[in-house]
This record gives structure tokens, C-alpha cells and sequence, in this order.
């Protein structure tokens, strides 16, 4: 897999309340973020890859959902986690 578990570790360590937090959104966040990421670059070069585009769209739209969740529960974490991850051009 392309995301070792140094790696996810580093993202929660990073992002959430520490790297065995895997359960905060903004760890969740940011890990989708990552995973999107990935699948991004994959499809600019396997443009007919039609199942990893379906992945790719329920990833942006899980995302989405705790983006919303958190919006409602607190912003100021909100407006936080998209300025780390530049969600918001």
C-alpha cells in the first residue's frame, strides 16, 4: 500500500491529538486528504481507470461529510484543518 503506518502515524501525529488519535476528524481529514492525493496523480495518467475514479468520488465526498461535521460541531477547528491543508483555494 502506498501509505506505510509510519506514515499514517505521522499524519495523526501531525493532524490529530497524536499518532494513535486515528479517530478525530481532522486526523480522518487529513488522511482522506492524503488518500485523494494519491488517487489524483494515479488518474492524470490512467485517465479509463473507472474504478478508482468511483473511489476517488466517495473519498472527496467522505471527506465532505466531516468537513460539514465540523463545521457545525466547532469552527475554529474547522477553519483550522482547511488552512493546514490548503483545502480552500
Amino acid at each position: 500500500m502506498y501509505l506505510s503506518k509510519e506514515a499514517k502515524e505521522k499524519i495523526f501525529a501531525k493532524h490529530g491529538n497524536g499518532k494513535n488519535d486515528t479517530g478525530s476528524a481532522e486526523g480522518q481529514i487529513a488522511l482522506f486528504t492524503a488518500r485523494i492525493n494519491h488517487l489524483t496523480e494515479h488518474l492524470k495518467k490512467n485517465r479509463k481507470d473507472f474504478n478508482t475514479e468511483r473511489s476517488l468520488v466517495k473519498l472527496v465526498g467522505k471527506r465532505r461529510a466531516l468537513l460539514d461535521y465540523l463545521t457545525k460541531k466547532d469552527i475554529l477547528r474547522y477553519r483550522a484543518i482547511v488552512k493546514e491543508l490548503g483545502l480552500r483555494k
